[in-house]
Order: structure tokens, then C-alpha cells, then sequence
């Protein structure tokens, strides 16, 4: 490592070696991020599976705004703001269902295509010569100014501001293909239910804890402790229960995580476990291997099996797990609240045992009974509370700091090397330092 650490800050809150509590604290600094960062980013809206028929439609919230994702009459997928065009209504307010030929607002009834252009309105005389038609109310729905589906996973970009699909992802999308291509027919679908877990913490703790390979040695001595007492004792040629064999990996030490390696990718995204993961050992059943070797090849179904890393970060909205078939979709509400996804998905044509396991894991790791996400709810609650406290302001971010770190370009290192958190940091500084349009004017 250099001994010379550099030393010029990229943002008053973002120096090369901590950051400012404000990034967690300051609820003015997180409406900010939802008009400068979130609104620029590509976040992750829902997934294809999700809609799988002309109509078929979802709703969310992405930063404070109203959405409304769905499949058009020629199967595309399309986003819009989820509000009428008439008095701003949401059109629909179920998590999912079904439109059939035609998009109706329960207010007023006015109505639109698949596509969102208008359709009927009641009392259609009365706006004869009002000027409706030329107006933004005439034009139909807003659609959302970027949606990119790659691979069924559906991203948008709420401003017209921001980089293209391609340049802000790179090869960090690889990420994806790791996870679509452990189907034999490269086709994946969200499946078991999502589980929430709402978090009293800045969605930043989140992302950075995701990142963190040297927390479970501490933070979850407990559940590693207590699963590797009850497993004492029996053989090891003796079959391992699911839960036994998903547990008994946090039970490692320093030394093992910080071996699985660590890649970073420019604007925020990494790799946690490109060596290997806690994930690594899971069993592949035969025809299982031979089925995806008979799609991919026996060289590239090697390289998606033998890949199983910890974390794929897509920063600022997903972590991605290739082995289990598992998702976390980070969903900031406010300064001091995150609500945490947890989704499980099937590998079209791969045996039941794969979503038995991302299920199995979800509950056992993410969801808000499970033994290990208490210990990370309790200590980012508790960080939260303990960033208020006087004196010092700065968090630290010095571990295996180095002169040579490069946001923008991608690079292998350590996975206890804090550089994971201070990319995403230098993203976030880089994206918010940007000017807005309307400030060019």
C-alpha cells in the first residue's frame, strides 16, 4: 500500500478517508438526494415475470415519486408517473393487478391507452374548443424520461439528466448475467413472496454494511456460535440441513473474509467474493450442470457456477446474490428510514432446490425474524442515534486507504478494504456536485 494517502477532498462531506455524519443525519441534505442523486441514477423499478401479460401492471415508490410499471399491448415494457393527467389522482393504488385493454382513473374516468396517450373523457363537449387537446392534460401520461429492461430487470431514470443505461452500469451488469444463465432457458421469476423489513437507519448505513466484510466475525457471533454448537458433533460425511449449511459459514474469521476478495466498479457498484464466498460450497445436482452445459457450454456454465460472490452492489438500489437466487432492493424513505427488500427468485428449468435455498436464506438472513438481520437492524438503529451525539462529526473510512484508488476505473482488492464504501461515497459526491439544468439557467 502507499504510504501517502491522498489528501485533496472530493466533496465538503466526502473527504478520501471519512465522510461527514450529515450524509446520514440531515433530512434538508436527503431531499437533496432525491432531486440530485436518485433522480439521476438508474434505480431498479420491478421485474418482467412480474407482468407477464399485456395490461398486467405494478405499482412502487421511487424517491418520493409515484410510478406505475407496465406491459403495453405489444408486450414492451412502459413506466409512468402513476398519476392521472386530469387532477393527478393516482391511477391505481394496488401493488399489482391487471388493467385489461385500457387505463381508467377512479376520480373523473378519464381514460388512456397501454401506451398512455389519451383515450375517452366524460362530458367530452365540454372541453370543445377549451384548448384541452394542445394542453399537458391532453397529452396522456407522463412516461418516466429513461426505462432500460435488461435481461427482464427493469431500471429507470426519473430524470432526463443523468448518464446512458450502458455507462452508468458497465460491467457490473455481469452481475445479472451470472444470475439469469443458472437457468438452463436464461430466463429467471420472482417467486416465494418479498419479503420488507423497515429499518429506523439512512439507506446509506444499508449499502455500506452490504459492502462490509468484517462486521459478521463481531456482529453476528451469536447466530454463528449457536449454529455451530448445535452442528457439533455430527460427521462430516453426515447431510447437512439447508438452514446448517447457510448458517455455519458466518462462523469464520478475519482472515477467511477478507480472502474472498473485492472488486470495484466506477459509479458506486461492486463485488464482494470474487474468490469466494460464504456461498461457495452450496451442492450442484448433475443434471442440473449437465442441462445448463448443454445451453451454455461446459466452459461458461464453470464460470457462473464457480462464481457465487457474497454481494453484487448496482448501486444505489440492489445487492445482488448469484448462489442463493436472491435480491436486496434498498428503498429509502427518509433520512432516517429504509425499508429493505428481500427477493427470491426461480431459475425457469433448474431444480426446485435453487429457490428453496434463496427462500430458505431470505428467512433466515433478511427477514425481520431472522436471527442474523437483527444484530444489523439493532447496530444501524443504533448508529443512527450515536451519530448525533457531540464531538466528533466524521466517520471513519481509513481502512487500507491508498494513493492508487480510482473511481474510475475498475479494480481488484482486498474485501475488508474499506474502498468498497468509499467508491460508493466518491459516486454519490461526484452525482450531487453535478449541476441541475435548471440551475444552468
Amino acid at each position: 500500500m502507499s504510504a501517502v494517502p491522498p489528501t485533496k477532498p472530493v466533496h465538503p462531506l466526502v473527504q478520501h478517508s471519512c465522510v461527514h455524519r450529515d450524509l446520514y443525519t440531515d433530512a434538508a441534505l436527503f431531499e437533496q438526494e432525491r432531486h440530485r442523486f436518485f433522480a439521476r441514477s438508474w434505480l431498479f423499478a420491478g421485474h418482467g415475470s412480474q407482468i407477464p401479460a399485456s395490461g398486467d401492471f405494478i405499482t412502487l415508490d421511487l424517491s418520493g415519486q409515484p410510478v406505475l410499471l407496465l406491459r403495453d399491448a405489444q408486450g414492451e415494457i412502459r413506466a409512468f408517473f402513476n398519476r392521472c393527467a386530469h387532477k393527478g389522482s393516482k391511477l391505481y393504488t394496488l401493488a399489482q393487478g391487471h388493467a385489461g385493454k385500457m387505463l381508467r382513473c377512479p376520480y373523473h374516468a378519464w381514460s388512456y391507452r397501454l401506451d398512455g396517450k389519451p383515450l375517452t373523457v366524460p362530458l367530452k363537449e365540454g372541453y370543445v374548443g377549451t384548448g384541452l387537446d394542445s394542453s399537458p392534460s391532453g397529452q396522456g401520461l407522463t412516461l418516466l424520461p429513461g426505462v432500460r429492461v435488461y435481461r427482464e430487470f427493469v431500471f429507470v431514470r426519473l430524470s432526463p439528466e443523468g448518464m446512458d443505461f450502458e455507462a452508468y452500469f458497465g460491467d457490473a451488469l455481469k452481475a445479472i448475467d451470472n444470475m439469469v444463465e443458472r437457468s438452463p432457458v436464461g430466463r429467471l421469476e420472482v417467486a416465494g413472496g418479498v419479503l420488507r423489513n423497515t429499518i429506523a437507519c439512512n439507506w446509506k448505513m444499508y449499502l455500506e454494511n452490504i459492502n462490509d466484510a468484517v462486521h459478521p466475525v463481531s456482529s453476528h457471533e451469536s447466530a454463528s456460535s449457536a449454529a455451530r454448537q448445535l452442528w457439533q458433533g455430527h460427521g462430516s460425511d453426515e447431510p447437512m440441513p439447508m438452514a446448517m449449511e447457510q448458517m455455519l459459514p458466518f462462523a469464520n474469521g478475519y482472515e477467511y473474509f477478507d480472502r474472498m476478495g473485492a472488486r470495484i466498479h466506477p459509479q458506486g457498484h461492486s463485488l464482494l467474493g470474487v474468490n469466494f464466498s460464504i456461498h461457495s460450497a452450496y451442492a450442484v445436482p448433475p443434471d442440473y450442470q449437465a442441462a445448463l452445459e448443454a445451453s451454455w457450454g461446459a466452459e461458461r456454465t464453470h464460470e457462473v457456477l464457480q462464481r457465487s460472490p457474497q454481494n453484487a452492489v448496482l448501486y444505489p438500489s440492489i445487492a445482488l446474490k448469484g448462489s442463493p437466487l436472491s435480491m436486496r432492493v434498498i428503498r429509502p424513505v427518509a433520512v432516517n428510514r429504509t425499508v429493505v427488500e428481500a427477493w427470491s427468485f426461480r431459475a425457469v428449468g433448474a431444480p426446485d432446490l435453487l429457490l428453496e435455498r434463496a427462500m430458505t436464506y431470505n428467512r433466515l438472513v433478511f427477514s425481520p425474524m431472522s436471527v442474523v438481520a437483527h444484530d444489523d437492524v439493532h447496530l444501524f438503529e443504533s448508529i443512527q442515534d450515536g451519530l448525533l451525539a457531540m464531538g466528533n462529526p466524521w466517520v471513519s473510512l481509513h481502512r487500507n486507504l491508498d494513493a492508487i484508488e480510482n473511481a474510475q476505473s475498475k479494480a481488484d482488492t482486498n474485501s475488508a478494504n474499506e474502498w468498497l464504501m468509499r467508491n460508493q461515497y466518491r459516486a454519490w459526491a461526484q452525482t450531487m456536485a453535478q449541476p441541475l439544468a435548471s440551475e444552468h439557467a
